[in-house]
């Protein structure tokens, strides 16, 4: 296309219409994953839904593929061509006390609708990290600090504000269009562009919960420990273990500079006494170099995983898992241990209590007890090495696979169509494209986890 078929569009939205060339072109592209290519024709930088509506007409008229950055932490496609639409501009957040209740918009961050919450002593069901996208975590399940206790974020969506890829905004309830509220909750991106969302907010206002960090030599011990311990917890308690190799730098506290660790994340929504209680089995395997573990406040909720927030090139691919034995252990310590070749991140996080049970969305693979994921930072030098490792991985994981993954922990080129399909049972994912067929039949929104329309 011709650079001035786009002028139509920077009349028909308030805000930025940014070409290839332009001064903010490449800022307003890129976002927390900075490996892979996002170079569309044209970016729209939206400010309401009406920006987002023309941004789909135009796109319609002319069958350009449509993509959405948000912060840019799950990017599943490289996005060569078509219509980038970034949502950062459209940042409101409005509690509900009274209805235990919040409401935000498309390019809102977790760490603003927890604070905001915290004013009343309430929680929404947010991810590790405070500067995640709350809408993009929520389409696609989103697990949290009290996943055990409440369940997925998306089974406490009471309504979705939503472009179809008729260009028409609409507020999609489970009254208003059951099938597409379905959908929507698990599979999000591929039925339109959401530009708000209005979710359950929880009653909890503090958490026994924080960070042991164990040194290399105890990262046997304490994965054996853990999941032994893993298997008689109550529903309060969600957890999770990371072996994570830490580089020698000063940014980092002194005690894991250069250190290849075991990182235990707690989170327990209960008393806090009962959960110093629950924890004692994990203190008690070793001296630790860090350890964290207290009540908090829940506005403080971030420093549990301590995730970088700095954005980053990486590539991440996860599996789930029906069990974490010692054959398992040992598989993987052999793999990405301390002693291995090869390095990465990986966590495993349990599942299980209010994650188990049944509810109406898509998300998938509720039985699995366990995920298991792998990320490696990298560059273009490093790349091929990184994804080699991780289905190495995952392969000689794969006797303890239950032959699902994790949507949410797709990103970075390993979401293709095929272990998307992975990420829901076989009925649901045959539902999802027979109604992508009906509500998307051109595959507009095809540049994230996209599940193709069935013929």
């Amino acid at each position: 296309m011709a650079p001035n078929e786009f002028a139509a569009l920077t009349d028909l939205v308030q805000g930025p219409v940014l070409l290839p060339g332009d001064a903010d072109y490449d800022t307003e592209r890129s976002g927390f994953q900075t490996f892979g290519q996002r170079r569309p024709q044209v970016v729209v930088a939206a400010v309401d839904g009406d920006d987002v509506k023309a941004a789909i007409g135009f796109a319609a008229a002319r069958d350009l593929p449509i993509a959405v950055l948000s912060t840019g932490h799950g990017v599943a496609a490289e996005v060569k061509g078509g219509v980038l639409i970034t949502t950062g501009r459209m940042s409101e957040v409005r509690i509900d006390a009274e209805r235990r209740a919040a409401w935000f918009a498309a390019g809102v961050r977790w760490g603003q609708v927890v604070e905001a919450a915290a004013e009343f002593g309430l929680a929404p069901l947010s991810g590790g990290a405070p500067h995640v996208g709350a809408v993009s975590y929520t389409l696609g399940g989103g697990l949290g600090h009290l996943s055990r206790r409440y369940g997925y974020a998306a089974d406490h969506v009471r309504s979705i504000e939503v472009v179809t890829a008729d260009g028409q905004l609409r507020r999609v309830t489970a009254e208003s269009d059951p099938e597409l509220f379905w959908a929507l909750r698990g599979a999000g991106g591929n039925f339109g562009v959401v530009t708000g969302m209005e979710v359950d907010l929880m009653p909890v206002s503090h958490l026994y919960g924080g960070a042991l960090y164990f040194d290399a030599h105890l990262i046997g011990d304490l994965l054996r420990a853990w999941q032994v311990w893993t298997r008689d917890l109550p529903d309060e308690m969600t957890s999770s273990v990371a072996l994570v190799p830490f580089p020698d730098t000063p940014a980092l506290p002194e005690p894991l500079r250069g250190r290849h660790v075991v990182h235990v994340r707690i989170a327990y929504a209960g008393d806090p006494a009962a959960g110093e209680q629950l924890v004692e089995p994990l203190r008690a395997v070793g001296p630790t170099l860090i350890d964290s573990v207290r009540e908090m406040p829940y506005r403080e909720v971030d420093s549990i995983c301590n995730d970088p927030v700095r954005p980053m090139p990486y590539v991440t691919d996860n599996s789930m898992l029906r069990d974490f034995d010692d054959l398992a252990i040992k598989t993987l310590l052999d793999l990405v241990g301390p002693d291995a070749p090869q390095r990465c991140v990986v966590e495993v996080r349990h599942l299980g209590g209010a994650v188990s049970r049944p509810a109406d969305n898509c998300v998938g693979h509720r039985d699995a007890p366990y995920v298991f994921g792998v990320n490696s930072k990298v560059d273009d030098a490093t790349v091929d090495a990184a994804r080699e490792l991780q289905s190495r991985v995952l392969r000689e994981m794969s006797p303890w696979s239950t032959g699902g993954r994790n949507l949410n922990f797709l990103a970075g080129g390993s979401a293709n169509t095929a272990k998307v399909r992975e990420a829901y049972e076989p009925a649901d994912y045959n539902r999802l494209a027979v109604l992508k067929a009906t509500r998307d039949p051109k595959n507009l929104f095809r540049l994230n986890h996209n599940i193709p329309p069935a013929p």
